[in-house]
């Protein structure tokens, strides 16, 4: 088991880590420039000045960093339960892993890939790879949804209620508020396919495809963890954690 210090440690590490990702994304976004200094042509300053790529993915690396402390900080709450070891006579109980769910990340993963040929295919041009790609990611990530709903009433059918053990109540939270991330996705993805059958250029719809492939991989990202604690590889985590503040 970690101890209080350790854990903290650990906790402090799961925020280090985010805050070392979200300086490189703003390190990246050229905030310091000064274009008043740069010798250029007036289309180019026009250019520069009528752009919202900086706005954007600077809102978004902001947004990214938050939601990805909200999940470290979750993280760190099963941690800290775990550590507390029975209470109340309870002890936490990693939930049973229905086949479904590991359908549901595979397709998942298949919304992220079709999101990222999309993106790809922005730069070449391809409206029809791009639509199609964000086609089948919107429906993609429907089918995951659909399908957590349906994880949820087997596992309500088979009695693992939210208040019967910590265990069952971490699993409901963690995968009800990556669903909702998910929720939230879909709604930008369904602004830009509609910027799409609006006959929108490509080269305007290059930033709002990126925001979503990035937001798409987050996601992904942050399944694959909650994934590795709800299939019971959270002390295998510990054990690693431990090695890297002792």
């Amino acid at each position: 088991m970690l101890t209080g210090n350790r854990l903290i440690s650990v906790i402090l590490l799961f925020l280090a880590v985010i805050g070392i990702i979200a300086g490189w994304w703003l390190s990246q976004q050229q905030l310091m420039t000064k274009p008043w200094l740069d010798v250029g042509s007036v289309g180019d300053i026009q250019a520069w000045d009528g752009s919202s790529t900086p706005t954007a993915k600077v809102g978004l690396g902001i947004f990214l960093a938050v939601s990805g402390c909200l999940f470290a900080l979750l993280v760190s709450a099963y941690f800290m339960r775990i550590e507390i070891g029975p209470a109340n006579g309870t002890v936490l109980r990693t939930m049973p892993t229905p086949r479904l769910l590991w359908f549901n990340t595979g397709v998942l993963v298949f919304s992220s890939i079709a999101l990222q040929c999309a993106q790809i295919a922005t730069r070449h041009g391809h409206r029809d790879v791009v639509r199609d790609g964000l086609l089948l990611g919107a429906a993609s990530a429907l089918v995951f949804l659909a399908g957590q709903i349906l994880v949820w009433r087997q596992l309500v059918d088979a009695g693992y209620f939210a208040a019967s053990n910590p265990g069952n109540a971490f699993f409901y939270l963690l995968t009800g508020i990556h669903g909702l991330h998910v929720a939230g996705g879909l709604v930008a993805l369904g602004r830009t396919l509609s910027k799409i059958w609006g006959e929108v250029r490509i080269v305007r719809l290059r930033l709002s495809v990126w925001l979503c492939t990035v937001y798409w991989h987050f996601l992904l990202l942050v399944w694959l963890i909650i994934l590795a604690l709800l299939t019971g590889w959270a002390d295998n985590i510990i054990v690693i954690c431990r090695t890297w503040v002792v």
